[in-house]
């Protein structure tokens, strides 16, 4: 599969994931924190961090679609990865090992992909 292809079946889900974390804030996130997504201030970080990631992905699928200037985007969006894993595992204590577990899965192998692509692609 080419890197462009790849690129754009990572930013399309993280279009996805962001559209539920803007839309459903404390459902989308309680596998991740638990109870506390219910919490009014929660939702606020809950929903911005999707409206972030809707944004990178976008912005990823935009440019991976027009082979020119996709290595920011894929440098920002594991940046991003990278925060999520760090803050997962810094907090670890107050969640379950299965959301550290998930998180780390998913937050840990997009960053990896993303600074893999980025050396593969502009």
């Amino acid at each position: 599969m080419e890197p462009q292809t790849i690129a754009r079946i990572l930013a399309f889900g993280r279009v996805a994931i962001g559209v539920a974390l803007v839309a459903a804030p404390g459902r989308t996130a309680a596998g991740w924190i638990g109870e506390a997504s219910e919490r009014p201030g929660a939702r606020v970080a809950i929903a911005a961090v999707g409206a972030r990631d809707v944004a990178l992905g976008a912005g990823t699928a935009w440019a991976a679609g027009g082979k020119d200037g996709t290595k920011p985007w894929l440098l920002a969006s594991a940046g991003a990865d990278l925060v999520d894993l760090l803050a997962t595992l810094r907090h670890r204590d107050a969640l379950t090992s299965t959301a550290v577990i998930g998180v780390g899965a998913l937050a840990g192998g997009s960053a990896v992909a993303g600074l893999w692509l980025a050396t593969q692609l502009d």
